[in-house]
């Protein structure tokens, strides 16, 4: 019983010994292993999102998007010369559900129709763009910003009002009614900010927000977009 009783003393002696002292492993040093990389200095990124956009207006006001909101999704090929620097090219669509007036003025019989047409058109942009990035380090979470450049097409119908005269039964009337002329391209600008989580140093998953200009004040909408970044 003595002899139980000093093994049990003497094994918690040696315990208490070793978690008192410097960590060893196998008589040497152990030193703190280094931070796994999910980012690297030179990589190629494949981004896929869904995306939501939404007009800083009314859409009654709104003169290129032409409708509160949309759905869509898109593309981003990035190039990253160090971890924290990258190039590249995105390109998106939605399907914007456009509103607009439709009138109809018959002056000679004291007829004034209005009422609100819908149509789906794809709206789309190609933009160039620059992005900053910080992986913070011995984490899968790097916050980043970033601008861009380019064109944007399918949007920007105008509606104008146009007098014409409706001959019905020999009689001439005035009319008026709209007309609307087709799409245009116009010059994009966007700036954002988001956030990354790599699953693997090669899969991550990516959530961002960005404001875009086109063309004046009333034609600003936001963009939110989540999907998954491949690197290579």
């Amino acid at each position: 019983m003595k002899k139980l009783l000093l093994a049990v003393l003497g094994a918690v002696a040696i315990a208490s010994g070793a978690f008192a002292g410097t960590e060893t492993y196998y008589g040497k040093e152990m030193k703190p292993l280094p931070c796994p990389e999910w980012y690297a200095d030179r990589e190629f990124n494949v981004g896929i999102w869904g995306t939501y956009v939404f007009t800083g207006t009314d859409w009654v006001n709104d003169r290129y998007l032409e409708t509160d909101h949309a759905w869509g999704g898109g593309l981003d090929l990035k190039y990253f010369f160090c971890r924290y620097l990258g190039v590249g090219i995105e390109g998106w669509a939605v399907d914007a559900r456009q509103a607009h007036e439709d009138v109809f003025i018959d002056f000679s019989e004291d007829i004034f129709e209005r009422r609100i047409r819908h149509e789906n058109n794809t709206i789309g942009s190609v933009l160039g763009t620059l992005t900053l990035r910080y992986p913070i380090p011995c984490t899968r979470f790097a916050p980043y910003i970033f601008a861009g450049g380019g064109t944007i097409f399918g949007g920007g119908q105008r509606t104008s009002f146009v007098l014409t005269t409706d001959v019905e039964e020999g009689e001439e009337n005035d009319v008026v009614v709209t007309r609307r002329t087709g799409s245009e391209t116009a010059a994009i600008g966007q700036v954002g900010g988001g956030i990354e989580v790599r699953f693997t140093p090669h899969i991550g998953w990516v959530s961002d927000f960005s404001w875009n200009f086109v063309d004046g004040p009333n034609n600003n909408f936001g963009m939110a977009r989540t999907g998954v970044n491949f690197a290579f």
